[in-house]
């Protein structure tokens, strides 16, 4: 083949195989293995593992088949908790109620619980809700519960939905001492940046989607957060806190990632 004509059909074929490597990404979930010390965890919790699942986002992009995957490789880690961190649906209502029929089976030693995010008050958070209690997972919207180990406990809490809710840190830590040791949830990480409050050890998001698309060698332009890429993706010091931002599991805007597979994270949480 002629070399300008071959150098033309490399041109025309990247974009196709660019889009076709993109839609492949979305299915090649990877699990995120993470080591957190947090302050003032009782021996009792020491190695307690967390898996976070985020983003699902069941719809036109995720099928249930998909989410029916995600909880099976969930469950074969034996975690001993499972946090659910928001957007369940995409862009209906009726994605909502099938996506937790599926996440029902859900079990871990110590429960499963979930906050809500921006797009679950899109499609319906009341609805959401509902769905949730019937699938038996703890809704944490401005709450939270205690994890109890023999005589020791762990808070863990939520907050409401950063851009569609209030977020009430006060209310979801409650009778939290500082001397005890908290995990909040909260599916926008942009929260950390303005808490105040140095009981949270550590703080679960998701909502960026890691960026989605990364391009090699270029600033993320697809982050939805007012801090640019500090919450894009993985373990981050905050003002008064550690992050952990998940790059979730389903997508939004075009069914494609690129350089930023979808994850379940397991996390480790180890005494300080």
């Amino acid at each position: 083949m002629h070399r300008r004509n071959f150098l033309k059909l490399i041109a025309c074929s990247a974009p196709v195989v660019t889009l076709a490597y993109g839609f492949a990404e979305t299915g090649d979930v990877r699990i995120e293995r993470v080591g957190v010390k947090l302050p003032n965890l009782p021996k009792a919790f020491d190695g307690l593992t967390v898996a976070f699942l985020t983003d699902i986002h069941h719809g036109p992009y995720v099928h249930l088949g998909q989410v029916t995957a995600f909880v099976r490789t969930a469950l074969t880690l034996q975690p001993d908790l499972i946090v659910l961190g928001g957007d369940y649906s995409l862009r209906d209502p009726k994605y909502i109620a099938p996506c937790f029929e599926v996440l029902a089976s859900l079990q871990a030693p110590l429960g499963v619980f979930g906050v809500l995010g921006n797009h679950d008050y899109a499609h319906g958070s009341d609805i959401t809700k509902s769905a949730m209690a019937k699938a038996g997972i703890g809704e944490l919207t401005n709450r939270g519960v205690w994890l109890r180990r023999g005589p020791d406990r762990l808070r863990l809490a939520g907050v409401d939905d950063l851009w569609r809710g209030s977020p009430d840190v006060a209310a979801a830590l409650a009778d939290t001492k500082p001397t005890d040791a908290c995990v909040l949830l909260s599916h926008n990480p942009d929260v950390a940046e303005t808490m105040l409050d140095r009981r949270v050890g550590l703080m679960l998001s998701g909502h960026t989607h890691g960026g989605q698309l990364i391009a090699p060698g270029m600033k993320n332009p697809f982050v939805p957060s007012q801090y640019g890429d500090k919450y894009a993706h993985g373990l981050t010091d905050a003002p008064t806190t550690q992050v952990y931002t998940s790059r979730g599991l389903g997508v939004t805007g075009i069914p494609v990632r690129y350089n930023c597979p979808p994850e379940i994270s397991l996390i480790t949480l180890r005494s300080a």
